[in-house]
């Protein structure tokens, strides 16, 4: 199974979204939305739904339980 973190780069790169874009949305640093990304912090439900609303994607779909 794919991790949390993979799922949401290759959303993000399907939309041709930087990870500069994606902090803005997120209201974080580009390195605290990188850290996301490569799974070294983690990430709570909220967050992921704001991730989810921007990338235009399935709240299951992003966290796989499709």
């Amino acid at each position: 199974m794919d991790k949390i973190g993979y799922r949401i780069r290759k959303f993000r790169e399907n939309k041709g979204f930087s990870q500069e874009y994606m902090a803005l949305e997120l209201d974080i640093s580009q390195a605290s939305y990188a850290r996301l990304e490569n799974q070294e912090t983690r990430i709570d439900v909220q967050r992921l739904m704001k991730i989810a609303e921007i990338l235009q994607v399935n709240f299951a779909q992003l966290v796989g339980l499709n």
